[in-house]
């Protein structure tokens, strides 16, 4: 069906402002149905990749966050239903430290699996457009972790949240508006610390926020192996992916994040893949760490970090903890939007100190609860442990994991010390700039790198669109 593009922005305004009564990075009280911010188009030259990589404009996405390396990731399925990279936009500001978000007003951006309704975009943000991260989620909610309006923004200035430049939000909220008009309920978020590879895991190997760290790398595996959204469930305060039940049984599974697991079974074309990874990652974490790989620096006093694309566009800029690891930056000779005159650039700070290998985690009193992780003794965690009992570590076991079926998921309940306190650094509100473009242009953040080309899985499903606009959003209703 044609639509006009009033009628067509009418219909997408509506539809989003379902949920308009958010706080924090939400003020403004302009109309929606004349919200050109929110209605700007994809921009023809990121149109012209899509038919390069075999896309729709109207194809489901996900995002991938990644503190270390300040980058966001927007997947895109392609017609054959897998998922490619489609760009990377460096990240302008987060706040925080690597690990988890604990509770209300610890400055952390959260790390975890999430999942984003066209109830969570918000086209009135006082920080140009944002969406919420829907943290959060019931993992969190089982560990007794707070928090609220944890966004993904522009304005660059971060308490907590993943901040771009507006030109890149408006990018991002174009093709996430997109992907639910093709139909999309939900669009998936992986926020982790870094990109979850050997040479990572190795330099923050003794970092006690580990446990919680190696059940994000099994997500990321999935998604990794068969290039689909992963399934995300949570039991005994656990993630869970691709879940399915056991053959033989009719009854659908049933999940609840403080409870027992039920029975379940993962796909074996998965679970041998996602083994397979995780072999291959233990073998090169393991001769990374024989050869002396560094334990990563503690950085004390920074709170989060920037895109070196950024810092370098500032007077005594500084990436503060975002380090892109492998020594590539995305190429750009110009930043990637309006750098607003108030933003506020990590601190260097006078105590980086590299710490021993044999005392980089001093004895943890167990917390009040137990947290649990997904780990079994042949994978990388389980490596990791056998490395750390070697140097002193004092992160400990629980219990054992028990062998399995290759296609049943064994899991071991591990202790998750607290992770590493956060530097109190009072920060003065930041001012809105005086007057600010209703619209601002587009920009080219095209230098993404290229994900090798993935092998379409068999009973892949193809993207399929909708052309009734209830259904598309009946997700919020």
């Amino acid at each position: 069906m044609t639509r006009t593009p009033l009628l067509r922005a009418l219909l997408a305004s509506a539809a989003i402002a379902t949920s308009v009564v958010l706080a924090g990075c939400n003020s403004d009280q302009m109309s929606l149905a004349t919200n050109a911010k929110a209605n700007q188009p994809v921009p023809p030259k990121l149109v012209a990749a899509m038919q390069d990589k075999n896309m729709d404009l109207q194809s489901p996405i996900l995002v991938r966050l990644f503190k270390q390396e300040a980058e966001l990731e927007v997947w895109k399925q392609d017609r054959t239903g897998v998922f490619q990279l489609l760009k990377t936009y460096p990240i302008c500001r987060w706040s925080g430290d690597l690990g988890p978000k604990i509770r209300e007003g610890d400055r952390q951006a959260p790390e975890g699996f999430y999942s984003i309704s066209p109830g969570q975009m918000n086209p009135q943000s006082s920080y140009y457009l944002s969406f919420n991260t829907g943290y959060p989620n019931a993992f969190d909610k089982s560990l007794g972790r707070t928090g609220s309006q944890l966004m993904v923004h522009g304005d660059c200035s971060s308490r907590g949240c993943y901040a771009m430049t507006d030109e890149q939000i408006a990018e991002i909220y174009a093709l996430g508006r997109e992907s639910f008009f093709g139909g999309q309920r939900a669009f998936q978020l992986q926020a982790y610390p870094f990109k979850m590879t050997p040479v990572n895991f190795a330099k923050h190997r003794n970092n006690p926020n580990m446990p919680f760290w190696k059940m994000l790398k099994e997500g990321n595996d999935h998604f990794e192996v068969k290039r689909q959204e992963p399934k995300v469930d949570f039991c005994e305060h656990k993630y869970v992916f691709d879940a399915t039940p056991l053959p033989g049984t009719n009854r659908p599974l049933q999940f609840n994040a403080s409870a027992k697991c039920p029975a379940y079974t993962v796909p074996a074309d998965i679970a041998d893949a996602v083994r397979q990874k995780e072999q291959k990652d233990q073998t090169q974490l393991a001769e990374l760490i024989s050869k002396g790989t560094p334990v990563a620096r503690m950085r004390t006093g920074i709170d989060g970090g920037m895109n070196q694309i950024f810092a370098s566009k500032i007077p005594e800029g500084s990436t503060g903890l975002s380090d892109a690891g492998d020594g590539s930056v995305l190429a750009m000779e110009r930043a990637p939007g309006t750098i607003p005159p108030t933003v506020n650039p990590p601190r260097p700070s006078d105590n980086l100190l590299r710490v021993p290998e044999t005392t980089a985690v001093a004895a943890t009193p167990a917390p009040a609860s137990p947290r649990v992780a997904s780990a079994s003794k042949d994978d990388i965690g389980g490596l990791l442990s056998g490395m750390n009992q070697k140097s002193g570590s004092g992160e400990t076991t629980s219990s054992t994991a028990t062998p399995s079926s290759p296609s049943q998921v064994t899991s071991a309940r591990r202790s998750e010390p607290a992770p590493r306190p956060q530097a109190a650094l009072p920060k003065p509100a930041e001012p809105r700039q005086a007057t600010k473009p209703q619209l601002k242009p587009s920009v080219d953040t095209s230098a993404a790198l290229k994900p090798s080309a993935p092998a379409t899985l068999s009973g892949a499903a193809p993207v399929v669109s909708s052309n009734n606009f209830d259904s598309r959003f009946s997700a919020f209703r």
